[in-house]
């Protein structure tokens, strides 16, 4: 394919008849998310019917062009890490609408992906559990939660156990089928959990001796449609004060499937082949370092970036 510079969120379109299939997709999705309450997305005027259709569905019926099309199935895969036929229509307008519109989602400036905390945003973890001290307790997964009395009773896969009045769960809806509840949850909300896979991704972070991309007057970011390209989308990585040059690149949906089954050695060959061809510089075959992170593979994640509802879901167990 194709490799050529731009500014925006989105690549530019030269075919009139394509731009103009863009434009509609885009109002589009944001005018039909318009219509999706916020916190009661069960109850938007076509919800049950939009609940009915995938993206794919929706894609298809929207886009006139190959080009939006291909695109529109990029744009699902970088924002959910999961396939437009995997995820309801209602519920990816609903995580759209939420993130400020198909704009402001796919943006680095003023957008999704414009800003990082400096030293990582593991640090509010990490300062959090300094205030509370030894109250915090890593490495203990609860495996039974016990509610049937006033104290609720906790009981951790090491066996310790713990009293409290209130439990809250952050965690992935999937997970919380590892823990043994009494009494059993509600039906419905056992059937949910069921019902809501985690997207699928590997973390690609390419280390360099310098931030090379930027001789060219590059920002880092890049966006790849090829089919065989391993990498969908890419971001600077480089410390704040310029040290550790490092592009950041995701191996998304299908891909990050396919690609996990190689030998890390070979991911990251591909990827530099990759950048070499798409940055036009040979210097992108000389990394200094690499690691990346299959989030497939964390049993107390399951995946990333997040559960997704595939369709009928949200209407019928959301609620």
């Amino acid at each position: 394919g194709k490799t050529y510079p731009f500014r925006g969120a989105f690549p530019p379109v030269w075919n009139p008849i394509a731009y103009l299939d863009y434009n509609n997709l885009w109002r589009t999705m944001d005018n039909m998310g318009k219509e999706i309450p916020a916190d009661a997305p069960w109850e938007a005027p076509h919800a049950e019917e939009w609940d009915k259709m995938t993206m794919k569905d929706l894609i298809d019926k929207i886009c006139w062009t190959k080009t939006a099309r291909r695109f529109a199935s990029l744009f699902v895969n970088i924002n959910v890490t999961s396939e437009p036929h995997e995820v309801s229509a209602l519920w990816f307008l609903w995580y759209v609408k939420q993130c400020g519109g198909t704009t402001r989602i796919f943006s680095v400036t003023n957008g999704g992906q414009e800003r990082k905390f400096v030293g990582g945003s593991g640090q509010v973890s990490e300062r959090i559990m300094e205030r509370l001290g030894d109250r915090v307790k890593l490495k203990r997964p609860v495996t039974y939660v016990d509610q049937s009395d006033d104290n609720i009773i906790i009981e951790t896969l090491n066996h310790e156990l713990y009293e409290c009045k209130y439990v809250i769960s952050a965690i992935p809806p999937t997970l919380t089928a590892k823990i043994h509840f009494r009494p059993e949850l509600p039906s419905e909300r056992n059937q949910l959990i069921q019902r809501l896979p985690m997207g699928a991704i590997i973390k690609c972070m390419m280390y360099y001796k310098e931030a090379f991309w930027k001789k060219k007057d590059y920002c880092g970011c890049m966006i790849i449609e090829d089919e065989e390209a391993p990498i969908s989308i890419t971001l600077d990585d480089t410390k704040p004060d310029g040290s550790l040059p490092a592009i950041m690149g995701f191996i998304l949906a299908r891909k990050a499937d396919r690609l996990a089954k190689l030998h890390k050695e070979i991911r990251k060959r591909k990827i530099c082949e990759l950048y070499a061809k798409v940055l036009g510089s040979q210097e992108a075959l000389q990394p200094v370092h690499y690691e990346e992170k299959n989030w497939c593979e964390e049993q107390y994640s399951g995946g990333c970036y997040t559960a997704y509802f595939p369709p009928g879901i949200m209407t019928h167990y959301g609620r």
